[in-house]
């Protein structure tokens, strides 16, 4: 769909303009439909963003600095991120035996499996939602938002 078509209006607006409108408008669309699947799950995308770090530490717990570090969501209360999760048996906290100020997080079996079991689902989400595009047109629109965040952090 259009942009004039969803904004319903023909005025003419500056490309960059355009664009900036655009990501809002597709980040939200997909963004909701992330917050669908998950909402089936008992998580949100934050939580499942943490659940995804932990798994990635292949059993080596993680400290809050190196999940909020991770975060693909940067403003996110990790800590209460972490409580909910732990009230869900999903992670657990323990303290550091060498350095008691240390606060480890790891992931449970039960977060482990709850994974297993959206991988599926979220994989057919994510086919479906770019099922628009070629392959080369996915490989370029990749490569043109990684080149875009690049100059942004600059």
């Amino acid at each position: 769909m259009k942009l004039e078509e969803v904004l319903k209006s023909n005025a003419a607006l500056p490309l960059a303009k355009k664009i900036a409108i655009n990501f809002f408008i597709t980040n939200n669309i997909l963004l909701k439909e992330y917050a669908y699947l998950f909402k089936q799950y008992d998580l949100s995308l934050q939580q499942f963003n943490v659940l995804r770090i932990l798994k990635g530490q292949k059993g080596k717990p993680a400290n809050l600095a190196t999940i909020q570090e991770r975060m693909v969501h940067k403003n996110s209360n990790t800590t209460r991120l972490i409580d909910k999760l732990i009230l869900k048996g999903l992670v657990e906290r323990t303290v550091c035996p060498e350095n008691r100020r240390k606060v480890e997080i790891i992931i449970t079996k039960s977060g482990l499996h709850l994974l297993d079991e959206i991988d599926t689902p979220l994989n057919e989400l994510e086919d479906q939602m770019m099922q628009p595009l070629t392959i080369e047109e996915a490989e370029t629109l990749n490569t043109l938002l990684e080149k875009l965040r690049g100059s942004q952090s600059e």
